[in-house]
C-alpha cells in the first residue's frame, strides 16, 4: 500500500491550481490503455478484486485501516486516494485513471470534477453488491467472471438454505435480527440492508420490527428497546474492537431483557464479523457471511 505520489512538487502544485479553478487535467490518448481503476468506496474495491481486477487507487477503509486485512494482499501496490466521504481529487488525478468507480450517495457534489478526470460508473448505493458486481463487470469486460460469481453464490445459497431448513426442522423459517453494537447504541439491519438481503436469500424471516420498518437500518434506544429485537436467531456485530464496544455489549448482554428473548435463552446468538456483514459491501464479503453461517451451523451441530 503506498500513499498517492508525483514525479515532482510542481507537477502536483499544477494538479492542485488546476482543480482549484476547476480546469480539468486531462491526458492526451496514445492508443489503448490498459485499465487503470479507482474505486471510491467499500463495495467497488471489493468488486474489483473479484473481478480480477487490482485498483490504481482505493479510499481508506472504514474499520482496520487503511485496508481490509482480507483485502491487503491484493491491494499491495494500491495508492490510497483519501476518505470514502472526501477523496482526494488531487490523488486520483495524479493516478490518469481510466475508469472512476464511485457513488451519488457519497459522491454525488464531485461528479462532475470526477467526469474531468475520467470515464465515471455512479451507483447510486453502496451496499448493494449485485449491482455493483454488474455494473463494474459491464464497464471492465469482466461479465464472465462476474457471471461466475453470481452462479458460485446462487449455489452455495441453494444448498445453505437447505441445510438450515434441516437444522431447524419444524422451526423452519427461523425469525432473525441483524444487530451492530457500538458505544451506547444498538442499530437493527433490515431486510433492504447489505447482509440483509443474503439473510432473506437463505430463507430466514425477519422479527416484527424489522418488517414494519422502512429503509436499511434503524436505531435502538436504551435497553428497554431490547424486545424490538425478538427473534429466534440473532445474528450479532461489533462495529469496532475498542474497549468501550466491547462493555457496553456485555452490559447489554447481562441485562435480564436481553436473556429472556428467545436466541439468548436457546443459544443462537452468533457473533459475526462487522467488516463481512456491514463494511466490505462486495460479493467477496457476502461470501465470507455464507462461511460465517456454515461455520455456526457446523459448531451447533457438533454441539447438539
Amino acid at each position: 500500500m503506498t500513499t498517492a505520489s508525483a514525479p515532482g512538487l510542481s507537477r502536483r502544485r499544477l494538479l492542485g491550481a488546476m482543480l482549484a479553478l476547476g480546469v480539468m487535467p486531462v491526458p492526451a490518448l496514445a492508443g489503448p490503455r490498459p485499465a487503470r481503476v479507482v474505486t471510491l468506496f467499500q463495495g467497488a474495491t471489493d468488486s474489483a478484486v473479484a473481478l480480477g481486477i487490482t485498483p490504481v487507487g482505493v479510499v481508506r477503509s472504514w474499520q482496520d485501516p487503511p485496508i481490509y486485512p482480507y483485502l491487503r494482499p491484493a491491494l499491495s501496490t494500491s495508492t490510497l486516494v483519501g476518505l470514502e466521504t472526501q477523496p482526494s481529487l488531487e490523488d486520483v488525478a495524479l493516478l490518469s485513471p481510466t475508469l472512476i468507480v464511485a457513488s451519488s450517495f457519497r459522491h454525488e457534489r464531485i461528479a462532475p470534477l470526477l467526469e474531468g478526470l475520467a470515464p465515471v460508473v455512479m451507483l447510486s448505493q453502496v451496499y448493494r453488491f449485485r449491482t455493483t458486481l454488474e455494473v463494474m463487470a459491464r464497464a471492465l469486460g469482466r461479465e464472465r467472471q462476474a457471471a461466475t460469481l453470481m452462479v458460485q453464490y446462487r449455489a452455495r445459497v441453494v444448498a445453505l438454505r437447505a441445510r438450515l431448513a434441516s437444522h431447524f426442522g419444524a422451526r423452519w423459517p427461523a425469525t432473525v435480527s441483524l444487530i451492530d453494537i457500538r458505544v451506547d447504541q444498538v442499530r437493527s439491519y433490515l431486510p433492504e440492508s447489505f447482509a440483509g438481503r443474503v439473510l432473506s436469500d437463505l430463507g430466514f424471516r425477519w422479527n416484527a420490527t424489522a418488517r414494519d420498518a422502512g429503509g436499511v437500518m434503524i436505531k435502538l434506544g436504551g435497553v428497554e428497546s431490547l424486545p424490538a429485537l425478538e427473534a429466534d436467531v440473532f445474528f450479532v456485530m461489533r462495529h469496532s474492537g475498542s474497549p468501550a464496544v466491547a462493555d457496553y455489549a456485555r452490559r447489554l448482554m447481562s441485562h435480564p431483557l436481553w436473556q429472556r428473548m428467545q436466541a439468548p435463552r436457546t443459544g443462537q446468538v452468533v457473533e459475526i464479523d462487522a467488516v463481512a456483514w456491514s463494511l466490505s459491501g462486495g460479493i467477496l464479503g457476502v461470501l465470507t457471511q455464507l462461511d460465517e453461517i456454515e461455520t455456526w451451523l457446523e459448531r451447533d451441530e457438533e454441539a447438539s
